[in-house]
């Protein structure tokens, strides 16, 4: 008994010492910055400018942008946790060449930008990409959120701040507490997780057309989290869960077909 108690202690305290390391290291486990942010141009991003985003909590950040041809909405990119956003060219490109504006959001902390990703972080980084597009000239009804992955949590939360032309999220969820839990399921995330972007909660606020696309085999970010977001959302609301789409590969299912579908038939 007194052997069984003692290895019992020992299970606990390994136990309380895996809870401690992970919730002081969390954030490196969400958040994935590349650095080596080249300039558009060597990014085969043609027509974009690299331009500065001043957030209110004084960071200066740089993002991509290029205008949109005459008639035609801008399109508020809010990048994954991977990467930077010279890495999301191959999935805009046939949106920009169509006419639409795009502004790829650069975060703090990817790309060379000061600071660390923090969800406040990030929210901070998206009231200064819309509200530069303002500065702009571009009243945010003419505006359409994009948010992949993680950066749609950024995206609904936008929609609520802003009146926008529409909302497009790519592998959402219904809050990253919720993805955690479920990739860590050892593990008391709901207690301990710092950066939830709670979606689910909020997503019913949002009145613009809301178009979500995700992968049935998604294994990071699975779909029954897209689907109640989606299910909490108003109308006019439209969703395409593919079949044979994982998480990063929305792309080679079509993708960029459906999104442009879907923009083509937003009211004028």
């Amino acid at each position: 008994m007194e052997a069984a108690l003692k290895i019992l202690g020992l299970a606990l305290v390994a136990y309380a010492a895996l809870v401690a390391g992970c919730t002081m290291i969390q954030r490196s486990l969400m958040y994935f910055p590349d650095s080596n942010l080249p300039e558009p141009g060597g990014a085969g991003a043609p027509g974009f400018q690299a331009m500065t985003i001043r957030t209110a909590d004084g960071l200066n950040l740089v993002s991509w942008y290029r205008p949109a041809a005459k008639g035609f909405a801008t399109i508020v990119y809010f990048q994954g946790n991977g990467g930077n956003i010279s890495h999301r060219m191959f999935k805009t490109r046939a949106l920009f060449e169509a006419g639409y504006g795009l502004l790829l959001v650069g975060y703090r902390g990817y790309g060379g930008n000061p600071g660390s990703p923090s969800e406040d972080g990030l929210y901070h980084d998206g009231r200064g990409a819309m509200d530069y597009l303002q500065g702009q000239g571009l009243p945010t009804e003419r505006l359409v959120l994009l948010g992949e992955s993680l950066g749609s949590g950024v995206a609904v939360r936008m929609a609520t701040e802003y009146q926008v032309k529409a909302l497009m999220l790519e592998a959402p969820y219904t809050s990253t507490v919720d993805v955690g839990q479920a990739a860590y399921f050892f593990l008391p995330v709901k207690m301990l997780m710092y950066d939830r972007f709670p979606s689910i909660d909020i997503i019913g606020d949002i009145q613009a057309p809301l178009l979500v696309v995700h992968g049935e085999q998604d294994n990071i970010i699975p779909t029954r989290f897209g689907r109640r977001l989606f299910k909490a959302a108003q109308q006019p609301k439209e969703g395409h869960f593919l079949p044979g789409a994982g998480h990063n590969d929305l792309f080679e299912h079509g993708l960029v077909d459906i999104e442009l579908d879907f923009l083509k038939r937003l009211p004028k």
